[in-house]
């Protein structure tokens, strides 16, 4: 009858034909009291076989040569079609008790196996052909039932097939008719919730008033049953699966209703032993929330009060504790959408585009927010990525990733940038000039000032107030600079602490340069004072417990109790003493890319904690939510002689919001970033920022200073302008070489020889970690440090340090003035709307034309949501293997060069990390430098080069927030990497060997890694959730199990007969009371099952499984 398997599995492989041909021959009930003995029997011989039946567990149970070799196996529709043709109460009550142990004794594969055979629909033809008859026997209609209700929870075609069943409709007649009795209400009920899994079998429940009928047996807590009332709010919540159904419960007034016996529930249950319903209640107003009038009635009706003020008394109980998330989801769910208090969803400025008219401008701009990229980092999308497929938007064609595209000009128009290689064409007999006569005026001016002062001893105390330095000096213009002046002589005298390569008057005057839509005339007090690093590593703040949770209970309060908020805007709004919701400006010609913001705090008292509510943040996440804080920079901090930018601010979350814009796009929401920040001083005047400012006069400023500070006959360093951007400033480019030892034909042939080395940064303003990066290149390279002079005597540096001055000047985060992001123009760059890409652009090319092309090619940028800093570069191979192509990469040849940077990097920059590097070539990156410059102009080591905003999770700085000094000291790291690309050409010296014994000592082998999907987030999911809108709470598949379980168990209810006779339950089987008559069951027992002991099942399979050859 039975043959067995392996441990754990067995098959039946008799038949049950002679059932189906003989029904009435007696011969039923005695077959499955066989099979109930043989199920004890396996169960006995699967214990004993336990242990020695570890050796073949690496057998092939499909081998016929396999000791656990699965025998054929049975026809389970013939069990199932015996169920369906039997008329005998207890041998279908067998058949049932049979299947039920058989299925939940193994997982969910059984059931799913079952339905496959159609074990639904011999289910529903036995509930249907039950309860149709006269007078319907529930001592097999609540057996079918709960089996049903296990299946059905399995089947997601349940509600279907019961439609075509006729089976919807009588068990809602079924329900009506035994409403009184809580364990058949229950069956009925939860088969009812299973049937809701389709859509259309709902609505046409709620068509035939379902919602009535459930909704009547939602008592109050005086109940005696409470499954049944449980059971009944789950029907009711799946119910709501259809949106129609919805609207109807709210025009009969039930979500109001169940929000009051939400309350009466919570009230009664002071002893929490209810926690489960109020959970199905809970589960049961997120189903209503799901439709706009059910959030509109929840709100309305007080809902939201009522949700609030309960889940403050659970908060103080900890059994109560899983209420919380529940209602809290629910009620950020249910908050009314509000606009954002701004007359317009655009920028404050805007900037008329050449061949743009006024009338066209408004029309162009919508079209633009429309169509806009999404605002991500440049090499991970994934914050609103274009691909949900990561491996699909890896490029496969082999012709795309190795051709070489034509140029995108016509090659007449490179000879003009022939003069921006000066050192190829200098003659040098006048080394001592040390200027370039193409070099800006401010290059001149700053070349006749003085050098940095001494340090001065500080003043123990300022003669004026910070807000008074900060009103009378940086605010005054015209006839009041000579005043002015005056007064910033007076105050440096007094408080100027030296500062590499920065003078706050240079500064001044370079700023008062700057070219700007709108006629900015305050000068923010670091850039002018400048900044110096903290000398301790700062570490990374330590998430509290539930903060995201109890700054939302904040923004419920406020709803809640609107009259607490003073509402003022300006540029920020007041919402409560010391409470502030600031609102970031649109990126100019935009409406979208709100995530940096850098502003201005005074009038502040000692020791006050203000929180700022950030509220139109756009990105998913941020790196605030895993240890990031803002910087703040003090007025009398600096003054005091610690012109400081630091890490400040507690209670720091990350978490959507319910604003959208004044006119909203559909499906557009913010995010909100708040902080709390305690000052340190009375009536101070503090700058707030995402991260470490760097602006486009500091960045002037810091270049006048170095070609200032340079020795001529040892660094050839020439300052030019690339081109003018839209908005008229200059974009800078900087060539940096070794001056030749003489004029003879063999150094300067020599020079000449010397491979470029082409380096820019800034292309995205928000991004200005990379500006810091640059800042430390810079500088090392033009240092008299043994490394640096050798890296310019092996390299011809060309940088542009800036590649988007115009969205810098006006503090955009993602584009430039035309509202592009420009690091996705460099394919077809348009010489009027992206000039500093196209002659970058056009620059390159030149030096491929002369035969200069780069041997590395790095742009710096910045991450918002990864830790670290990393490389992305381009492998043919590595996308390839990635993608899973079926091309054979062993006929490819590829130079594994690409890899020797990031190697480097890893052993000799503590905060570079070497797997998060990627070397894949994606399709959306097509348009990117990193991509085009390998892919057009032949780089093998072209890089975009990922700074964090946040901090390092290995290494020596783990734990640790990235500062000024580590983004810098990682500029510097980057330029000595470059000397393993030339050690077999270095003329090496004892000085350099000392210096860079590290950096040459390099391994041949390449190190394990395997590119992974930079479309992920490196970091866990956040520990609370900051979206709302997906949150559900439904029982799972064991939980509606052990329901089904419990309402067979609870209590001793006894049936009548169709004869009249009196039924008990018998209850040996812990899932289906087997109801027969007392006497037949001793009977039965007696004659067919006498060799089972005392105390053991009768019919228990806890470790078998029916007719599967299931896993190993």
């Amino acid at each position: 009858m039975f043959s067995y398997g392996r441990p754990s599995v067995f098959t039946w492989t008799g038949t049950l034909r002679e059932c189906v041909h003989h029904p009435t021959d007696g011969k039923q009930c005695h077959l499955f009291s066989q099979c109930l003995q043989c199920s004890q029997q396996i169960l006995q011989w699967t214990t004993v076989t336990q242990n020695s039946a570890q050796r073949y567990t690496t057998s092939n149970p499909l081998d016929p040569q396999s000791p656990w070799r699965l025998p054929a196996p049975v026809d389970l529709e013939v069990l199932l079609s015996t169920l369906e043709n039997a008329e005998d109460i207890e041998n279908m009550l067998n058949i049932l008790n049979v299947l039920d142990e058989l299925l939940s004794a193994g997982t969910d594969r059984r059931i799913n196996y079952m339905i496959s055979k159609g074990g639904s629909e011999a289910l529903l033809s036995v509930l249907v052909k039950t309860a149709r008859s006269m007078s319907p026997n529930f001592t097999l209609l609540l057996p079918t039932l709960h089996l049903l209700t296990k299946v059905g929870h399995r089947d997601r075609m349940m509600g279907v097939k019961a439609e075509k069943a006729d089976a919807v409709l009588l068990t809602l007649r079924l329900l009506q008719q035994n409403s009184e009795s809580d364990r058949r209400a229950a069956a009925c009920l939860w088969v009812i919730a299973t049937f809701c899994s389709s859509v259309s079998t709902a609505m046409l429940l709620g068509e035939n008033q379902a919602l009535d009928v459930v909704f009547k047996l939602i008592t109050p807590p005086a109940a005696k049953h409470t499954h049944m009332v449980k059971a009944a709010v789950h029907a009711f919540a799946a119910l709501l699966s259809s949106k129609e159904n919805g609207h109807l419960a709210v025009e009969k007034g039930y979500i109001s209703a169940l929000v009051s016996v939400y309350e009466d529930w919570h009230k009664q249950d002071t002893r929490n032993k209810h926690l489960a319903i109020r959970r199905a209640f809970l589960h049961c107003l997120h189903r209503a929330a799901k439709t706009s009038s059910g959030r509109h009635a929840l709100v309305s009706e007080g809902g939201v009060a009522v949700l609030y003020n309960t889940t403050q008394a659970c908060l103080l109980m900890k059994d109560s504790e899983s209420l919380v998330e529940s209602a809290l989801q629910l009620m950020r769910k249910c908050l009314p959408k509000l606009p954002l208090p701004l007359s317009s969803g655009h920028s404050t400025y805007s900037f008329l585009l050449p061949g743009h008219s006024e009338e066209s401008w408004e029309s162009d701009s919508e079209a633009d927010d429309v169509n806009s990229d999404d605002d991500s980092d440049d090499e991970q999308d994934n914050e609103e990525p274009d691909y949900h497929d990561y491996e699909e938007d890896l490029e496969t064609d082999v012709n795309k990733l190795k051709a070489r595209p034509d140029l995108d000009r016509p090659k007449e128009q490179l000879d003009q940038y022939s003069h921006f290689c000066p050192e190829l064409h200098h003659n040098f007999q006048d080394l001592d000039s040390g200027s370039e006569r193409d070099a800006s005026p401010d290059v001149k001016e700053v070349q006749k000032s003085k050098a940095f002062s001494d340090n001065k001893q500080k003043q123990e105390e300022a003669d004026l107030k910070a807000r008074d330095f900060q009103s009378h000096f940086l605010k005054c213009s015209g006839n009041q600079q000579e005043a002015c002046n005056s007064m910033l002589d007076s105050l440096l005298g007094k408080y100027s602490t030296s500062i590499p390569h920065h003078d706050p008057r240079l500064y001044s005057r370079v700023a008062a340069h700057t070219k700007s839509v709108a006629t900015f005339s305050i000068l923010a007090f670091p850039d002018f004072w400048g900044h110096f690093p903290p000398a301790a590593p700062e570490r990374m703040a330590t998430r509290r417990p539930h903060i995201q949770r109890k700054k939302v209970f904040e923004d419920i309060q406020r709803f809640i109790c609107p009259d607490d908020i003073i509402n003022k805007v300006v540029f920020d709004i007041e919402d409560q003493r010391h409470e502030y919701d600031l609102i970031l400006n649109a990126d100019v010609n935009s409406s979208t890319h709100q995530q940096w913001f850098y502003f201005e705090v005074s009038g502040m008292m000692v020791n006050v904690p203000y929180r700022f509510n950030v509220i139109n943040c756009e990105k998913s996440n941020s790196q605030f939510n895993y240890g990031m804080q803002p910087v703040v920079y003090s007025v009398k901090e600096a003054l005091e002689g610690r012109p400081q930018w630091v890490r400040t601010g507690s209670e720091i979350c990350y978490y959507r919001n319910h604003f959208q814009l004044s006119k909203g796009h559909r499906g557009h929401c913010f995010y909100t970033l708040t902080f709390t920040i305690t000052f340190s001083h009375e009536d101070d005047v503090c700058y707030v920022a995402y991260h470490y400012p760097y602006t486009f006069s500091a960045l002037q400023s810091h270049l006048q200073m170095m070609q200032h500070s340079i020795d001529p006959q040892k660094i050839f360093f020439r300052h030019q302008i690339l081109c003018n951007t839209l908005g008229g400033n200059a974009c800078p480019l900087i060539t940096i070489t070794a001056t030749p030892t003489s004029h003879t034909y063999k150094h300067l042939h020599q020079l000449r020889n010397r491979p470029c080395v082409f380096l820019t940064a800034r292309v995205h303003p928000g991004e200005c970690n990379s500006s810091w990066v640059m800042k430390g290149t810079l500088e090392f390279l033009c240092s008299d440090d043994a490394v640096a002079e050798s890296l310019r005597e092996t390299f011809i540096f060309k940088i542009v340090p800036m590649l988007n001055p115009d969205g810098v000047i006006h503090g955009n985060h993602r584009c430039s003035l035309s509202a592009d992001d420009l690091n996705r123009q460099w394919l077809k760059p348009s010489p009027v709307l992206s000039p500093t890409i196209y002659h970058t652009k056009g620059l390159l090319y030149y030096l491929c034309s002369i035969g200069k092309t780069p041997l590395v090619f790095c742009d710096y940028h910045g991450h918002s949501r990864k830790k670290n800093v990393f490389l992305y570069g381009c492998s043919v191979k590595e996308t390839l293997w990635q993608s899973g192509s079926p091309i054979n990469t062993a006929s490819l040849k590829e130079d594994p060069g690409y890899r020797t940077i990031a190697k480097t990097l890893d052993r000799i920059a503590p905060a570079f990390s070497f797997n998060n590097c990627n070397f894949l070539v994606e399709k959306s990156r097509a348009s990117t430098a990193r991509v085009v410059v390998w892919r057009e102009m032949e780089v093998l080591r072209s890089y975009t080069m990922e700074s964090t905003f946040n901090g390092c999770n290995q290494g020596i700085y783990k734990d640790l927030q990235t500062g000024t000094r580590e983004l810098e000291e990682m500029g510097m790291k980057f330029c000595q990497s470059l000397l393993t690309l030339r050690k077999n050409s270095i003329n090496y010296s004892s000085h350099l060997i000392g210096h860079a014994a590290a950096i040459l000592d390099l391994d041949n082998g390449l190190m394990d890694h395997k590119s992974h999907n930079c479309f992920e987030d490196d970091e866990p999911p956040c520990v609370e959730n900051i979206e709302y809108s997906s949150y559900t709470e439904n029982l799972s598949a064991n939980e509606l199990d052990e329901e089904v379980d419990r309402n067979t168990r609870s209590g001793d209810e006894v049936e009548d007969g169709e004869d009249g006779s009196r039924k008990s339950w018998c209850r040996k089987s812990s899932v289906f009371p087997r109801a027969c008559h007392q006497d037949s069951l001793e009977t039965q027992h007696q004659q067919h099952l006498p060799e089972l002991g005392a105390g053991q099942k009768s019919a228990s399979l806890e470790h078998s499984c029916f007719n599967y050859r299931d896993e190993l």
